[in-house]
């Protein structure tokens, strides 16, 4: 499987979560939910993974500094 680069999943983490942030706080923003779906299927993607918690995760834990003895990925499902 190919790999994404450490700074395009860092990115992709970070514009998630500010969507998230933004869905939170106006939950009638069609254009951020649909933002945010296509991140979250960019991060599936690139993690190949099938729903965004595990995305996150493997995503994370590609990153630099990421804890290799961490089993989080192994406990996702």
């Amino acid at each position: 499987m190919l790999m994404a680069h450490p700074a395009v999943l860092r990115d992709l983490i970070d514009q998630y979560e500010a969507l998230a942030a933004v869905e939170a706080s106006d939950a009638d923003s069609a254009g951020a939910r649909q933002r945010m779906a296509d991140v979250a299927y960019t991060l599936c993607v690139s993690t190949g993974t099938r729903d965004i918690d595990a995305a996150l995760i493997a995503a994370r834990h590609q990153l630099p500094g990421a804890r290799p003895l961490d089993d989080s990925l192994l406990n996702a499902g």
